[in-house]
């Protein structure tokens, strides 16, 4: 499993509108609206990089209100979260 953060910039007036076209996106498992240098932050996760480079370069690219993006490859995944949630079941 290949899971990427890509930070977005889209035209200001379409910000809702590009978030809710990527989290439909088969791939992208979640999507932000966040402060800061970025409008968005998209976490896709994909079996393979050639399906990230085919999500990223086929397919969000067809949404033309994206201005900008930056795709980092994330390499480890260091999380209370997922620990958290496997130790509530049946609490």
């Amino acid at each position: 499993m290949v899971t990427a953060i890509i930070l977005l910039n889209a035209e200001r007036s379409k910000i809702n509108q590009v978030a809710e076209q990527l989290a439909e996106m088969e791939g992208i498992s979640e999507v932000y609206s966040v402060s800061g240098k970025y409008d968005l932050v998209a976490i896709a996760r994909v079996p393979a990089n050639d399906d990230l480079a085919d999500l990223v370069t086929k397919k969000m690219l067809s949404i033309s209100a994206i201005v900008k993006s930056e795709t980092m490859l994330a390499f480890k995944a260091f999380s209370r979260h997922d620990l958290d949630a496997m130790f509530a079941v049946g609490m």
